[in-house]
């Protein structure tokens, strides 16, 4: 199941609603069929205006009354994997980064990635299980950062920020 949206709370008192669209083109969270929440509650959009960038009103025959919005509050929306269109070349489904190893360009262990996130300034990877460092790295997805993905050998090239100089006097 892949993420293409979620439920962005009630508008109105007859069962419509907002929902944000994480689809590249954004009207299309409606174009692949039912979405469904992560415990299989289904969702079948039909879209209304655009309020904002990504976010719509909407109606679904699954949800008449405001009361009925409860059960989707703040849920993800998905689909099935096999509802979407092979991606092409050089495009990713960002899902499918999750889980790869992630090597430096001379061929060392770098972690793994963790999870490819969007906090409105474009894609940044998290990775993590980097040896000798804590906690997670945050890359931007970007030809620079991370020059090469290899789906196929399961692992992405990444350049890593520089380590502070530990020698400069902290004093």
């Amino acid at each position: 199941m892949v993420v293409l949206g979620q439920f962005a709370g009630p508008h109105g008192v007859k069962g419509g609603f907002k929902v944000r669209s994480y689809t590249d083109i954004a009207a299309d969270i409606a174009a692949y069929g039912p979405l469904y929440t992560e415990e299989g509650h289904q969702l079948t959009l039909s879209l209304g205006s655009e309020v904002k960038p990504s976010l719509f009103f909407a109606t679904a025959p699954e949800v008449t009354s405001r009361e009925a919005c409860d059960r989707y509050k703040g849920a993800l929306l998905y689909v099935a994997r096999d509802r979407l269109p092979a991606p092409d070349e050089d495009e990713y489904y960002l899902d499918d980064l999750v889980g790869l190893k992630a090597v430096t360009i001379t061929g060392q262990l770098a972690g793994e990635v963790k999870a490819v996130v969007n906090y409105g300034a474009g894609d940044v990877i998290e990775l993590h299980k980097i040896p000798g460092r804590p906690g997670l790295v945050l890359l931007p997805f970007t030809k620079d950062a991370v020059p090469k993905v290899d789906l196929a050998a399961g692992q992405v090239m990444v350049v890593l920020p520089e380590e502070e100089d530990s020698s400069e006097d902290k004093g």
